[in-house]
């Protein structure tokens, strides 16, 4: 099974696009033999897989609340409708025995975090949870360097999938290197049975990396980037706020090349976690003795 984020589908990508790029992901991952497993709370309750109409529910309803860890209890309490973050997909997914997520930019340190103290949960959660994440690097409003520090002071295992460049969302190269990286699903779910022997509590991060001819030209990136971060202090935009702006600002100024960059990566990372999460199925255990 394949665990997907459900953020991307109510508060990620454009109505109705969202429910396009849900369907597809939904497909691609069936047809490299794994079962497809979007999260999100529906009336109080947190669904491990949804229905078609449970897809387009969460994509079309305007009472859907951006839902991390810390915000579940509450949801369910109140019977509230919430589409998971990184950390709040992989806390649920744990808990149903999924071990592959498949997701588009991870979470990370927030630029000026050192005044802000702004921080994405999803590092903290994985520091204490065994998923494996199929992502395309952290997405570029943020701190990349400082976010792979953290990365490595909470344990999170972070190794390139045909690259030992850490991608930048949008680009295929944040400018980072890595000290691992694999080429083959069977590597990683050898990796993924060794963490497990291993009793490793935490995160593994397989970071994908967009092909060059596929990425979002770097010097329009940027341009966009350093206006959209602009814009969003002026008006004061600040916490959790500051992505979904920020990725709609990015589809609008650069006339929708963005968004289809961002579907790109969500259904590569997806095809790749499926075939992680089969590999684990079929391939030998690893031996730690």
């Amino acid at each position: 099974m394949v665990a997907l984020e459900s953020t991307i589908i109510s508060h990620g990508l454009p109505r109705p696009e969202n429910i396009r790029v849900a369907n597809e992901v939904e497909d691609t991952v069936r047809s490299r033999g794994a079962i497809p497993a979007t999260i999100a709370v529906l009336n109080g309750v947190a669904h491990i897989g949804l229905t078609s109409d449970q897809i387009t529910e969460i994509a079309t309803r305007d009472d859907v609340s951006k839902a991390s860890i810390r915000d579940l209890g509450i949801v369910s309490a109140r019977r509230g409708y919430a589409a998971t973050t990184v950390a709040a997909t992989s806390h649920l997914a744990h808990l149903a025995g999924i071990e592959v997520f498949a997701t588009g930019g991870l979470g990370g340190v927030h630029r000026q975090a050192r005044d802000s103290w702004d921080e994405s949960a999803d590092l903290t959660a994985l520091g204490s949870i065994p998923m494996t994440v199929v992502c395309s690097g952290v997405k570029s409003i943020l701190d990349v360097g400082a976010t792979l520090e953290r990365l490595e002071t909470l344990s999170i295992g972070v190794v390139g999938y045909g690259s030992e460049q850490f991608p930048g969302f949008y680009l295929t190269d944040s400018g980072f290197t890595l000290d691992w990286y694999l080429s083959d699903p069977s590597d990683i779910a050898a990796v993924i049975k060794a963490r497990r022997k291993l009793n490793v509590s935490t995160g593994l991060i397989v970071a994908n990396p967009l092909p060059n001819d596929q990425q979002l030209d770097p010097d329009l990136h940027d341009r966009v980037l350093t206006e959209g971060l602009a814009l969003a202090q002026s008006r004061n935009i600040t916490g959790k706020a500051v992505t979904p702006f920020l990725l709609d600002f990015f589809h609008r100024t650069t006339h929708g090349q963005s968004l289809v960059v961002n579907a790109n990566i969500i259904v590569r990372n997806s095809e790749l976690a499926a075939r992680i999460a089969v590999a684990t199925k079929t391939s030998p255990e690893t031996d730690t003795d």
